[in-house]
């Protein structure tokens, strides 16, 4: 009898079976800015009691010492210049991303990592703002203070000085006459055309304690805005 072979049967590996999941597109979730390729942006104040009464102007001395390095240049610039958009058109306005771009030396590049996207997208990182719908950009009128997690990042030297800054003059009534001293300074500045941050800077210039002509900048502003109004 003859023998027939057995034909040999590759083997076959059995791969189990992967479930693919959908890859979000960047760029498109509710905790990313808007599309700077959109011919306007609208830009809003995003209110927060606690911050709104504690913060800084983004164009103060306080963010440009301690929050320039952490936000980076082009990001502080920004948010400055919505800042003063904000106090222009406090219910919001149009943001020409092309044309702000240009004015703070970006160029015309476009794309997801053109230089404004991605200050658009630090903004949004470090919560300085977030997006509401597709083309609206809600930013803070106000900085809050530096987190520690950040202020640790910062020099050493920088960090000393911003200890200094948190601890204002403990005698009671040299702090009061401090206070009442810096709010009638700011006051005249303020009635000699400076704005507010200059108000602020130059208090600084003075002597004057940072923490004390922060609070004063804001009271003396806050104070002409309640005559206006009257």
């Amino acid at each position: 009898m003859s023998v027939v072979p057995i034909p040999v049967v590759p083997a076959v590996s059995v791969v189990p079976a992967v479930s693919v999941v959908p890859v979000p597109a960047v760029g498109r979730g509710p905790e990313s800015p808007p599309s700077p390729d959109l011919d306007v942006i609208r830009v809003v104040g995003w209110p927060d009691p606690v911050i709104d009464r504690l913060g800084y102007d983004p164009r103060s001395l306080y963010v440009e010492t301690f929050w320039l390095g952490i936000l980076g240049p082009t990001c502080t610039w920004l948010l400055r210049r919505l800042a003063a958009g904000l106090d222009d058109s406090p219910e919001g306005f149009d943001l020409d991303p092309a044309e702000t771009a240009r004015a703070l030396g970006l160029g015309d590049r476009s794309g997801r990592q053109s230089p404004f996207r991605r200050a658009l997208a630090r903004c949004v990182t470090f919560e300085m703002g977030r997006r509401q719908g597709p083309n609206t950009l809600a930013v803070r009128r106000r900085i809050p203070p530096l987190p520690r997690r950040h202020l640790q990042r910062l020099p050493v030297t920088l960090q000393q000085r911003h200890l200094q800054w948190m601890i204002p003059p403990r005698s009671a009534p040299v702090l009061e006459e401090a206070r009442r001293n810096a709010g009638r300074l700011a006051l005249a500045l303020l009635a000699s055309g400076h704005g507010r941050p200059e108000v602020e800077l130059q208090l600084v210039r003075w002597q004057v304690h940072p923490s004390i002509a922060h609070e004063a900048a804001q009271w003396a502003w806050a104070y002409r805005a309640q005559e206006a109004a009257t």
